[in-house]
């Protein structure tokens, strides 16, 4: 029954999940996905729940299962069906990246076999060992129900893109020779295969605005075509090829990392004004750093003016959203 319910529960989430886009859900119900991996993990963990009971009480009140070939039969025919069903789930789960059939796990199978071992034992050796070998199922399943919603209520919460998408974004962008660099990369995942990015594009300052546009916007339609997401560039101008803004902005990067050595810092600019000089740049920190923003602000800027003392930093702090 907990299997017909699982598989009622997916199949209802591929069925949400597949519907087109509309004006209450703009991008689309792919999320549903994740909705029904969740339910289908509390249905597993409803079984580990019950199962604990059931064999908590046989512990209490021990007592010799019934022994029947048929029984015996039936049960080794179960096991092998449902292992084929969990393998299978499995594989198809990791290729459609599809979180529902990922959390069927193999705790039926693994109940199954443990009350084909008990009943076996029972019978040969006389020791009513089911209720025991129920809690070590019971567990299993438990961790297998915990693992499984996991697994559904991250993306749910938000999580980071993989290293390899990652990759190939920076990889794709990059191999354009008007972007010298990128950052600020976000993105939103709203169910299997359906991912919106943004990311701000280093282009030089001094080139023409209309062609690097045309630019940023072959980039985005090449996103989407080889890595299957809609895509927003937001064009940053930074000078290149001037010694003096190129070895300034190594100076400051230098100096940042006395802070911290995982500290980065991007779009940085120079201001030059009549009594002082601004250097305008983000830095980015790690979200487990020990300092505060304003903290870690404060000590950039006090390196800076004792750098010079006609040097201004201008701050912004901020987390990097990819790992």
């Amino acid at each position: 029954l907990s299997d017909a319910g699982s598989s009622g529960v997916t199949l209802l989430g591929f069925r949400i999940a597949a519907k087109a886009p509309d004006p209450g859900h703009p991008f689309g119900h792919g999320r549903a996905e994740y909705l029904s991996g969740l339910a289908v993990s509390m249905l597993i963990l409803l079984m580990g729940v019950e199962l604990a009971k059931e064999s908590l009480n046989k512990i209490l009140h021990p007592a010799l299962v019934e022994f029947s070939w048929l029984v015996i039969g039936i049960l080794a025919a179960s096991i092998c069906v449902k292992l084929y069903m969990a393998m299978y789930n499995r594989s198809l789960g990791k290729k459609l990246s599809a979180p529902a059939l990922l959390a069927d796990s193999l705790g039926d199978c693994m109940s199954t076999s443990a009350v084909l071992v008990a009943t076996l034992i029972g019978h040969y050796f006389q020791l009513p060992v089911d209720g025991w070998v129920g809690i070590l199922v019971a567990l299993f399943i438990l961790k297998g129900g915990i693992d499984a919603a996991k697994d559904t209520i991250d993306p749910l919460l938000g999580t980071p893109p993989t290293p390899e998408f990652v990759r190939e974004v920076q990889e794709l962008v990059l191999a354009h020779r008007e972007v010298s660099g990128i950052h600020d990369l976000v993105v939103h995942d709203y169910g299997p295969g359906r991912r919106i990015i943004s990311l701000h594009a280093e282009v030089p300052a001094d080139g023409q605005m209309l062609e690097l546009h045309d630019v940023i916007d072959n980039i985005e339609s090449e996103l989407g075509r080889k890595l299957h997401c809609e895509a927003v560039i937001h064009m940053d101008p930074v000078v290149v090829g001037d010694p003096v803004v190129t070895a300034l902005r190594e100076q400051v990067t230098t100096l940042v990392k006395t802070v911290d050595p995982r500290l980065t810092i991007h779009d940085f600019r120079i201001v030059p004004g009549a009594t002082h000089t601004n250097l305008i740049f983000d830095v980015v920190i790690p979200f487990d750093e020990q300092l505060t923003r304003p903290q870690v602000a404060q000590r950039v800027c006090r390196l800076v003016e004792d750098m010079d003392g006609h040097y201004r930093a201008v701050v912004k702090i901020e987390n990097s959203y990819v790992e």
